[in-house]
């Protein structure tokens, strides 16, 4: 058959082409949501329709007590009579004047009203300190975030009554910091070693020549390990240890009383039993977080060491803290850690809380980075071999950016987790702000009866705060990402 047979026996041919025709309209909007995630199946609708059921049967049960709010009273009975006169006799309603009389203390528990912008400096600081490690590769968060923080906290101080000088200072520290992070951020990383101390002094007060004492022991116990690390790296470290502790122990009261009878300067101090609120929880959980991330590094990986008795005592004290609970390392804190320490010593109540729970997130951070180095292929620690690189430059380059970034969601559900653990506090007779301040209000005639009020209150700056420490670490995750294809 040749091929014009072959045309001609077929029925039909298109001898042109067709026009092109639109691309088919996307699938979307209100009713393909609904159909798609809430009546996807027989069994999906019957949930839907429960759950629905479930949350309009909780609105109409409690709308009528949020609905007849009372904001403006000087007490309950105040705020009962309001409502009565209101909506009439045997009406219910939330009576919200009492977090309006008493924020206060939810935030700052009993510490001194003049001494408020204290505990607000320090917490502004705290934006400085963590500016170059949490947003360090974005010089527009950078400067929004400094920028942001810095005027916040002016506002707040004034508003809170701050001396002029406390203001003054406050704004250099801000637009110093907002320079440095534009221009040298490395140079504003220098700032984040020092925080914990000045923090430590604008929340208690005293000389401020503790902190020049301090660092002084630290200088000395470098200078000690420049020299001997020359002939030993293991002498180096202890004697810097020997020479740093000979100072602070011997030397350190006495340099500390000499410079301020030459240079008074100091504030006014502030005793540990007038903490409590947020600004307790605050204290206690952001000094555990910021301890149990680099302390669990190290157990981690003292866990999968290859020396024997490190690898023991590692094995030994996570084991021992995660077989504990919490509130028994705080009765330890708070009744039998004095009993170790020598006659005469004065070890504060809130240290040595910040201790165990700084401990006791440790042990849970080194289980959960352990798991992100297990997840961390041996070729990776190969390669670096290959390289001639030592076990720390391969553990700081190489493998631990790695688990850490796998480890991210496990690593910031246990900061929330030691956050809200901070309540458990309340056993050991601190203001934590859920049970301790709303128990001591209650102590109060004016407001004897209130319950639920104070609960609601503090559960949303809970969630208002680990909320935000959620969405930072879907952003982190996000940065970090590279495997794009």
């Amino acid at each position: 058959m040749s091929e014009t047979d072959a045309f001609e026996s077929v029925a039909y041919m298109r001898e042109t082409l067709l026009e092109p025709l639109p691309p088919p309209e996307r699938q979307g909007g209100a009713i393909y949501w609904l159909r798609e995630n809430l009546f996807s199946g027989p069994l999906n609708a019957v949930l839907t329709v429960i759950g629905a059921l479930l949350v309009f049967l909780l609105v109409r049960h409690f709308y009528p007590w949020f609905a007849h709010s009372v904001w403006n009273a000087g007490s309950l009975p105040e705020c009962r009579t309001i409502i009565a006169e209101t909506w009439g006799e045997g009406a219910t309603g939330a009576c919200w004047a009492v977090i309006k009389a008493r924020w206060h203390q939810y935030l700052f528990g009993f510490y001194p009203r003049a001494l408020y912008w204290r505990p607000i400096l320090a917490f502004g600081l705290l934006f400085v300190a963590l500016a170059p490690l949490l947003y360090s590769d974005s010089p527009r968060v950078r400067r929004l975030m400094l920028g942001g923080a810095g005027v916040l906290t002016v506002l707040f101080m004034a508003m809170a009554h701050a001396p002029d000088t406390a203001l003054v200072a406050a704004a250099v520290l801000f637009v110093v910091a907002l320079a440095l992070s534009q221009l040298r951020p490395l140079g504003l990383l220098m700032f984040a070693p020092f925080y914990p101390f000045l923090a430590y002094w604008l929340l208690w007060g005293g000389t401020f020549w503790w902190i020049v004492a301090v660092w002084v022991g630290f200088s000395l116990g470098f200078l000690a390990w420049w020299l001997v690390a020359r002939v030993s790296p293991l002498l180096g470290v202890g004697a810097a240890v020997v020479i740093a502790a000979l100072w602070w122990y011997y030397a350190n009261a006495g340099f500390t009383g000499l410079m301020q009878d030459l240079i008074p300067f100091g504030l006014t101090g502030v005793r540990s039993d007038v903490f409590g609120g947020f600004l307790l929880s605050g204290v206690i959980g952001v000094s555990a977080i910021a301890t149990s991330l680099p302390a669990g590094i190290i157990l981690a990986l003292s866990r999968r060491s290859d020396l024997p008795i490190i690898r023991v005592f590692a094995v030994m004290f996570i084991e021992f803290i995660r077989g504990v609970p919490l509130i028994t390392l705080l009765f330890v804190a708070s009744l039998l850690l004095n009993y170790f320490m020598p006659p005469g010593t004065n070890f504060d109540k809130i240290l040595r809380v910040v201790i165990m729970v700084s401990l006791f997130a440790s042990a849970y951070m080194a289980e959960v980075i352990r798991g992100g180095l297990a997840a961390i292929g041996k070729g990776q620690t190969e390669a670096a071999d290959s390289l001639g690189l030592t076990y720390w430059q391969a553990q700081r380059l190489i493998v631990l950016p790695q688990a850490l970034k796998i480890s991210i969601p496990p690593i910031v559900s246990t900061f929330i987790g030691v956050f809200k653990d901070t309540t458990l506090v309340v056993f050991i007779s601190l203001y934590d702000p859920l049970k301790g301040v709303s128990d001591a209000l209650r102590q109060d005639m004016a407001w004897k009866g209130i319950y639920w009020e104070p609960y609601i209150f503090a559960a949303l700056i809970f969630f208002i705060l680990c909320f935000a420490m959620s969405r930072y670490s879907m952003y982190l995750e996000r940065r970090l990402k590279h495997d794009h294809h």
